[in-house]
């Protein structure tokens, strides 16, 4: 949570903001009963509402604070105040240690007195049962007089979890700012071996974390600069620091202090933090080794063969090191480092937004560097974030609202995505977001070495260039057969690809291996939804089990048996899974219970208050009240749905349909409620309109069958006068040209165009007394909603040909884009939903042949699953029923080498 200046916790009062740090906002805050400055640190939301790892927290914070010396910042208590918790402690003015270093390494006598104050303040603490953990440069300060503050004494242990030694899921035990705020880089150099395997660490891993800061402020640079946390973690355990960058000014006591602080085995290391002060007290008070480092004079003879014996053993060095370098390399490569397990929750005020039309996996940068994700902040705001993994904070980019199916380029400088009906990219530095192409309703992107994007609309595959130009399909699925396809993924060639076909038949459905140039494409893995090739292994998932499975990207080929990798790995309403894994060994993925696609229907005031719920959570579709309000009718199952009806006075549903090879969509009451309309979608029945008797006596009706040519049809409303059947034709789960026909119930019975928008028209929506229809069109470029007039008279005169709806007028009920639109009984009022999910209400009045549209109302906000009839409302209008989504808001698992716990990979 952000505070503002004059924000009051208790008696502190917030003055500035000083930065972030590892477990939240930094402020200056004044403390108005003592009349001084103070820092303050907000405990995250996620943290501080957990109430058991709370008490702990306090509870260890109450043993930090009693400690009390001049080198340790003190910590003065926990605040909480408004919902918020807040640790107070010690202010502390001047530079880090970290800081400091960005200049390089250090005079000696300076990082000798500085590393004396340090070991005084660990050998106090140490003295007291207390370590610190997580010690390293960030962590320490020097104030303006020379004093040295080590700052967070002790939190890593009070802020983390309960864990169980030795667990490889929490392995190793790593600082808060890794295990609460995902940011692993970094730390990982100032870990001990112990830590590293996930052992229990006492006061000798703090010995080691000094020896490693005392080494880089001695060379300016770090003992083990590797660019990733696996080569890091490897280093730590396997290689030794090379003693030979120190100056010719460290002293052999020195050195040899290093060495000890340094030892792997921490049965032979120092031992003691005091004896680590004691050497360097010894050596500041009679410095007589650097004295016998200076340089000797020597006669020009002597001199000159004294170079050329360097020259020679210079080059002797040189080899010996390069052996030596190559020989620890080798057995760097063979060596598999532990992997590490860290969480990443949402930024401060946000939820991850994975799931519905905004949603999408996070996706790791190509190089392992950064991720990026959607993220929904409080007041319905989606936002495209980027979070570097060596930073605490995540920035959203500018430009990029509603972003959804998100993917980068393979140099990792940019990240596509879609919004608005459009493929767009955008820098991952941030600049303006850049339209490439149209894309209504796509089932994501990849963008290969090239500079070719690759996306899914609909039933097809298409590529085009990055800079833009016209999409050429790649593939073309029969639509007869598949429902649809999404979540392309380049293989390292830049020319395979893996992508994801959703299809009525489980035999043709899963995930499939194709060529760019189209010439081959073929079903590789039966069932499951997005894959992900890296690190030799294809990811894949069956439900909620994460698998891995050796593949041959060029061939296509699976090799030896998948093995789990992770459970409980959530996944959304098509069956894709939400995770990602990069080159360089970094996994990521969300774990819930059950599926984000396992949805709840509930009930809603007008003023959002959740009233009930009806039933289980289940894979529950469209829904539809009758006209009585008293009974529901839905679709649901997954993949094909059946309809229901549910009694709700009584709490009993009943199955209507009785094909688990067809799948059942969109149910449509008739006005008396003794009939309900319903679509054949895809399956074994033939597609079209169907009626049944809604007390499911007597058989189903074919009404009207679907042409040919039609993807799809579905029934929308019935008008009340029991004369005529809206329902929308063509592509219902691209919503990308579909148009509103009528069928009259009387005459020839020949259906009729109603609404045919220059983009997309559908799910119309006839008023109480049948003289008005309300629909959603594209026809702007987003959703919006319409009312246009309905003349029955026109409509039969009309006969076979177009009963052309904008004759009469067209109002634009939605504000800011809007669909779903339902009407009150009394006519007097609809109701939409609007792009964020929340629930709006427009009044309306009739003006004879025209009618009135009143201000915009928005009601509440919720999570609303995406379906086309995804709620309805009470004839009276004061109650909702919805079908909410399952969002799981749990956070991010991050797994650095990822392999390590592969069999056969320890």
């Amino acid at each position: 949570m952000t505070l503002t200046t004059g924000t009051k916790l208790g008696p502190y009062e917030i003055v500035a903001p000083l930065g972030a740090g590892g477990m939240g906002e930094v402020y200056r805050a004044r403390d108005t009963k003592l009349n001084r400055d103070v820092a303050v640190k907000v405990l995250p939301a996620a943290f501080a509402n957990d109430a058991e790892r709370m008490a702990r927290f306090q509870r260890e914070a109450e043993m930090l604070a009693a400690l009390n010396h001049p080198n340790i910042a003190s910590i003065y208590g926990v605040e909480e105040s408004g919902g918020v918790r807040a640790l107070v402690m010690e202010l502390v003015e001047g530079p880090t240690l970290a800081e400091h270093l960005k200049s390089g390494a250090m005079p000696l006598d300076e990082a000798l007195q500085i590393a004396k104050q340090m070991a005084e303040a660990l050998e106090y603490a140490h003295e007291h049962g207390i370590m610190h953990r997580d010690l390293k440069p960030a962590n320490v300060k020097i104030t303006p007089e020379g004093i040295v503050k080590i700052l967070d004494f002790g939190l890593a242990k009070a802020a983390e979890g309960t864990v169980q030694a030795g667990d490889p899921a929490s392995s190793p035990t790593l600082t808060m700012a890794a295990t609460q705020a995902g940011v692993i880089m970094g730390t990982a150099a100032y870990m001990a071996p112990e830590q590293a395997r996930g052992q229990v660490a006492d006061r000798r891993a703090d010995i080691w974390a000094f020896g490693v800061v005392l080494y880089e402020m001695l060379t300016g640079k770090p003992m083990f600069g590797c660019e990733t946390v696996s080569d890091t973690l490897a280093a730590v355990l396997k290689s030794e620091p090379d003693m030979s960058v120190l100056a010719v000014s460290v002293p052999a006591s020195i050195r040899k202090l290093l060495r000890r602080c340094l030892e792997k085995d921490r049965k032979k290391r120092l031992q003691a933090i005091g004896e680590a002060r004691i050497e360097i007290e010894e050596y500041l008070s009679a410095p007589t080794e650097a004295a016998e480092a200076e340089a000797v004079r020597v006669s020009p003879v002597t001199a000159r063969r004294w170079r050329e014996q360097l020259a020679w053993g210079l080059v002797v060095v040189f080899l010996i090191g390069t052996i030596a370098g190559t020989f620890a390399y080798l057995r760097l490569s063979r060596y598999s480092a532990p992997a590490i397990v860290a969480e990443i929750l949402p930024p401060e005020n946000t939820q991850f937004d994975f799931t519905g039309p905004s949603g999408g996996p996070p996706v790791i940068s190509p190089d392992g560097h950064a991720l990026a994700f959607s993220a929904v902040d409080s007041s319905g705001k989606k936002m495209l974030w980027v979070r570097s993994l060596d930073s605490q904070t995540a920035q959203p980019l500018a430009g990029a609202e509603g972003a959804a199916n998100l993917f980068w380029s393979a140099d990792s400088r940019a990240l596509g995505f879609f919004a608005d009906g459009k493929l767009k990219t955008i820098e991952a530095s941030g600049g303006p977001a850049v339209v490439v192409a149209d894309a209504p309703d796509s089932g994501g992107g990849s963008w290969n070495r090239d500079g070719t994007i690759l996306f899914a609309l609909g039933i097809s595959l298409n590529r085009l260039a990055a800079s833009g130009g016209a999409p050429v399909p790649v593939i073309e699925l029969d639509a007869s057969k598949y429902l649809g396809c999404g979540s392309p993924r380049f293989l390292p060639d830049g020319k395979h690809f893996l992508y994801a076909a959703g299809a009525a038949d489980p035999a043709l459905g899963g995930i499939y291996f194709a060529l760019l140039d189209g010439k081959e494409n073929r079903l590789l893995i039966r069932g499951g939804g997005n894959a992900v090739y890296a690190s030799g292994l294809l990811l894949y998932h069956r439900g909620n089990t994460l698998m891995e499975q050796a593949f041959d990207p060029e061939r296509g080929q699976l090799k030896g048996d998948p093995h789990p990798v992770a459970e409980r790995v959530v996944e959304n309403e098509i069956g894709h899974a939400f995770y990602d894994a990069s080159e360089n060994g970094l996994l990521i993925y969300q774990q819930g219970v059950g599926r984000a696609g396992g949805r709840r229907l509930r009930w809603f005031d007008r003023a959002g208050k959740e009233l009930d719920f009806i039933g289980e959570m289940g894979a529950y579709c469209d829904l539809r009240l009758s006209p009585d309000g008293r009974k529901l009718a839905f679709n649901a199952g997954d993949p094909n749905s059946e309809i229901w009806v549910d009694d709700l006075a009584r709490g009993v549903g009943m199955r209507l349909t009785f094909d688990p090879d067809t799948d059942h969509g969109y149910p449509v009451w008739s006005p008396d409620g003794s009939r309900i309309l319903f679509g054949a979608l895809t399956g074994k029945a033939r597609k079209g309109i169907y009626q049944k008797p809604s007390n499911g006596a007597g058989a189903e009706q074919l009404l009207l069958a679907s042409e040919p040519s039609d993807t799809q049809v579905c029934p929308t409303s019935w008008s009340s006068d029991g004369r005529f059947i809206l329902y929308s034709r063509g592509d219902l789960y691209s919503l990308t040209q579909d148009d509103i026909w009528v069928l009259p119930l009387a005459g020839d019975h020949k259906p009729r165009p109603f609404v045919q928008a220059p983009a997309a028209a559908y799910d119309g929506q006839f008023s109480p007394d049948a003289r008005w229809v309300a629909y959603t069109s594209k026809e702007s470029g987003r959703e919006e909603v319409y009312v246009v007039p309905f003349d029955a008279a026109k409509v039969l005169d009309a006969g076979s040909g177009s009963a052309n709806a904008s004759a009469g007028g067209r109002w634009q009920i939605s504000a800011s884009g809007g669909h779903s639109p339902r009407w009150r009984r009394d006519g007097k009022e609809i109701f939409y939903l609007s792009p964020d999910n929340q629930m709006m209400a427009v009044g309306v009045e009739e003006r004879g042949n025209s009618i009135e549209v009143q201000r915009v109302q928005p009601l509440f906000r919720t999570t609303v699953a995406a379906f086309f009839s995804p709620y309805d409302v009470t004839p009276d209008g004061k109650k909702f029923v919805i079908n909410t989504a399952n969002v799981q808001n749990n956070p991010l698992t991050l797994v650095v080498n990822w392999t390590a716990r592969l069999p056969n990979k320890q």
